[in-house]
């Protein structure tokens, strides 16, 4: 409201005029934003840089900006960044006027540009194998930036992209292919589409299969072994003069490595499981065996003890006695050690002391001429190379008519 009264009369004046209402709101602080939202481009891209004011709607705005690089700020809520360059990086704020009012300041929105990107071609196998396909993957990075499609081309010349005739797409980036070529890839974003250079080319060719088939072999052929033994497990291909180069393709939790042969000098229940091995030749990368048949490997992690059997248990003075050392897997390799069991009424126990000849034998039995006393006996068995020792097994007596055998 207001009222008026004349200079020359400071007690006469008007009366108060009618009201009028001013209605206003608070300017909300502005946002900025990206289109698109990437705050990672790269050099030659387009970004337009937009500064929004929530509930400002239809109101006549002009706008201020503060940039990193605006020659010519302008008063538009938009900078379109065309061709961006490193030079473009940097914060980007912004805020309204509308009249004599001004808005806050709006957050700083930071906007990096970098040299222009390569993609990245990755093959599972440079050779696919009859029947079957190749898995490629193209990727981008570094991981932060987004938004890219994958476009895939074969040979050199062809600027046709690959369409689902030529390949299986799976998910974005990766690819299944059975024919041979060079392929490249190259990431594509944004409308107009901006593409990154082309990958490095990666030759796909066809599995040859030759005519030789390896066989896997267990050295020593055990077919069960023990936690610490040494054995090896090896893969070989005959005919011909070839070079090999292997893989191997194993179940157990430690992988063989690729070499014909794979020692292993303590054994563990962790190398327990099926190999198989297959050949590819030095000379022609593309030139594979078959998979060999699977041999099965067991490591058990218990420490075998031989049984020890006597006979007979009692006899005549005199008379000879057969002892019989029987282990687990009786074939498989076992030499064997016989021992006499002499007490140390001391200790309360007995210590091994080894009989004549007794010493690594082949035989699983040894005979003891013209015994006359009682007395007591163990055995154990070894194979390998190094050697591995079984356990003793348990003192077994032969009792004798006559007395203790004197120590």
């Amino acid at each position: 409201m207001c009222k008026s009264r004349r200079r020359d009369d400071s007690y006469s004046s008007t009366e108060w005029s009618e009201a009028f209402t001013l209605s206003g709101s608070i300017l909300n602080k502005p946002t900025v934003t990206l289109q698109p939202s990437w705050t990672q481009i790269y050099s030659g891209e387009t970004v337009t840089v937009r500064c929004e004011i929530q509930g400002g709607e239809g109101a006549q705005w002009t706008y201020e900006w503060r940039a990193a690089k605006l020659n010519t700020p302008p008063t538009s809520n938009e900078y379109r960044i065309i061709r961006a360059t490193e030079s473009d990086s940097g914060g980007y704020s912004c805020r309204g006027r509308r009249d004599y009012f001004f808005s806050e300041w709006s957050d700083i929105i930071t906007l990096t540009v970098s040299y222009k990107p390569k993609a990245k071609l990755r093959a599972d196998n440079t050779a696919v194998p009859v029947g079957g396909s190749v898995t490629l993957t193209c990727s981008v990075n570094p991981s932060s930036s987004s938004g890219w499609k994958y476009y895939w081309y074969r040979d050199e010349k062809s600027s046709e992209a690959l369409t689902t005739q030529d390949a299986v797409f799976h998910s974005n980036g990766q690819i299944s292919v059975s024919q041979e070529g060079l392929y490249r890839c190259r990431g594509g974003r944004g409308n107009p589409v901006y593409y990154t250079e082309d990958s490095q080319s990666v030759r796909i060719g066809k599995t040859v299969t030759a005519s030789n088939r390896p066989v896997v072999t267990l050295y020593p052929n055990w077919s069960e072994i023990y936690r610490g033994e040494t054995i090896t497990v090896r893969c070989e291909i005959h005919g011909g003069d070839t070079e090999w180069d292997y893989e191997w393709e194993t179940n157990s939790r430690i992988k063989a490595p690729n070499q014909n042969e794979y020692r292993i000098r303590s054994a563990s229940s962790s190398n327990s499981g099926n190999y198989r091995c297959k050949g590819r030749m030095k000379s022609s990368q593309h030139k594979t065996t078959e998979w060999s048949d699977s041999v099965t490997l067991t490591v058990s992690d218990n420490k075998p003890r031989p049984v020890l059997t006597v006979s007979p248990s009692w006899l005549s003075p005199g008379a000879s006695v057969t002892l019989n050392c029987e282990v687990e897997h009786p074939s498989a390799g076992w030499s064997f050690y016989w021992y006499k069991a002499v007490p140390d009424l001391s200790e309360k126990s007995s210590s091994y002391e080894l009989l004549p000849d007794g010493s690594g034998t082949a035989q699983d039995s040894y005979i003891i001429h013209g015994q006359t006393h009682t007395a007591g006996y163990v055995c154990r068995a070894g194979r390998g190379d190094p050697e591995y020792h079984t356990d003793h097994s348990q003192p077994k007596f032969v009792w004798s008519a006559g007395q203790f055998e004197e120590f």
